[in-house]
């Protein structure tokens, strides 16, 4: 079997399709199981029982290995939180209740101005999207 890395090197190793992919992972890298990853065909093997003649793998397949970091090493440290202005964050969430309300007063704007392009069905929908809208706003605060 060819090991590959990340940095084009290979490296051949010596198992039999009985060996399991944890003792490849021991026989190799000893003291590095936990961080190594070893992927074949696409496919992560994360499966520590597995025998290789399970997986189909035989002679002169490629196993691309990948070590990763340790878990302490692997979240990058979080940047120190800067002052902030009192109040509520501006989101997308904390913005949404008064986007619509103003597209609303858009709506009505348009309804009590130009009332020649507003139907009967559209007034009671427009009422019905007013209402709607009234009791999700108190909902929400």
């Amino acid at each position: 079997i060819r090991l590959k890395f990340l940095n084009d090197t290979e490296e051949v190793a010596v198992a039999r399709p009985e060996d399991t992919v944890g003792i490849l992972k021991s026989k190799y890298f000893p003291g590095q199981e936990s961080q190594m990853k070893l992927i074949y065909r696409g496919q992560l093997l994360q499966d520590q029982a597995r025998t290789l003649r399970s997986l189909r793998i035989t002679d002169n397949c490629v196993i691309h290995c990948h070590r990763s970091r340790g878990a302490a090493a692997a979240t990058p440290a979080l940047p120190e939180p800067g002052p902030t202005a009192p109040g509520l964050p501006l989101g997308g969430g904390t913005l949404m209740v008064p986007t619509v309300m103003v597209v609303l007063a858009l709506g009505w704007y348009f309804r009590i101005n130009y009332r020649q392009l507003f139907t009967a069905p559209a007034t009671v929908s427009l009422i019905g999207v007013t209402v709607l809208v009234t009791f999700l706003a108190f909902g929400v605060y």
